[in-house]
């Protein structure tokens, strides 16, 4: 049983697609500047350690030489209870695959293999550093990741899990596997999410543009691939001032042929990923593989009733459909 904590409040990193009224129009911008509070919390959060997270198996990050373009998260010590595998898109389909290192490191702790795109460039592990934004000035996104990368690391542990020598040998259950991203990392995560090894998507302060614009280069997502949703799917949002707030509603409310799961805590675009354990869209990430990888009803239930977890939790909204 996954335990819930309340939320805690988190930084803003958002994602923008507003293009000027020039000809041409310039690159769409990533993010505003943060404000100087969020932009502390940002740096705090550097210097915070590898929490471990609170689950049965505390997890570690690494970098495995078979994949060595890819962040893998995993509990130090395989259990001898199947591991599930989530794949993640890096917020701003960026190469750090460190970024959200403690909301990842909390899942591992919950017996999955998690991988992200990328090197270790943040935290106090980092082996190399990204270029540090320059204050007052937006940033701009071109998806220096594919989705094809994050799919990759499901390519990768699927083979490791019949492989002959592999640590990771008949550790996987390959029906427990999930797909996550945050930001631009969302929509890889929704290009990846029509594979069918997938069974479960969660989708944080992201959605195809409801303008039907496509800003992002390297990215080619419509609302069309909407329809190609296999699994029971989440949108996590920051609440009304999470820039992806429009995108991500106009999503839900178009998805009619799966279960889906809309929920809001009001923190902005950053969610919580920059607190120890991955603050509390952490805990709810969890429950929602824990739901649908492992058919944990507890877990379910921060979703499930009329008095469910998060229908009672103060700062949390939740809509909810085709749920039977």
């Amino acid at each position: 049983m996954t335990h819930f904590r309340l939320p805690l409040a988190a930084g803003l990193l958002a994602l923008a697609g507003a293009a000027m009224a020039q000809t041409p129009p310039p690159a769409p911008p990533l993010a505003p500047a943060l404000n100087a509070a969020q932009e502390a919390e940002r740096i705090a959060s550097r210097n915070l350690p590898n929490i471990p997270g609170s689950g049965p198996y505390p997890a570690i990050m690494e970098v495995n030489a078979g994949l060595p373009a890819h962040v893998i998260y995993r509990p130090a010590t395989l259990p001898a209870a199947k591991l599930g595998v989530m794949l993640w898109g890096n917020g701003g389909c960026q190469e750090d695959g460190a970024s959200a290192r403690q909301h990842l490191l909390e899942i591992a702790s919950h017996g999955y293999i998690v991988i992200a795109p990328g090197r270790i460039m943040s935290g106090p592990t980092a082996t190399e550093k990204l270029p540090e934004p320059i204050p007052g000035a937006p940033r701009r996104l071109d998806s220096p990741t594919k989705s094809a990368d994050v799919l990759a690391g499901l390519d990768w542990a699927l083979k490791e899990n019949t492989r002959t020598g592999s640590p990771l040998k008949g550790h996987i259950d390959p029906r427990q596997v999930a797909v996550a991203g945050h930001s631009c990392g969302g929509l890889q995560a929704l290009e990846v999410a029509r594979d069918p090894r997938i069974h479960a998507v969660l989708i944080h302060n992201s959605g195809v543009f409801a303008d039907g614009s496509n800003p992002i280069s390297g990215i080619n997502v419509t609302k069309a691939l909407l329809k190609d949703i296999h699994t029971p799917i989440i949108y996590i949002l920051g609440g009304p001032g999470d820039i992806a707030y429009p995108n991500g509603t106009d999503d839900y409310a178009r998805i009619s042929h799966v279960p889906a799961v809309l929920v809001n805590l009001p923190v902005g675009h950053g969610g919580t990923f920059y607190k120890p354990y991955g603050g509390a869209v952490a805990q709810v990430s969890v429950d929602w593989l824990e739901w649908q990888l492992r058919g944990d009803k507890s877990a379910g239930r921060t979703f499930t009733g009329p008095a469910c977890r998060l229908c009672v939790s103060p700062g949390w909204s939740i809509e909810r459909k085709h749920m039977d």
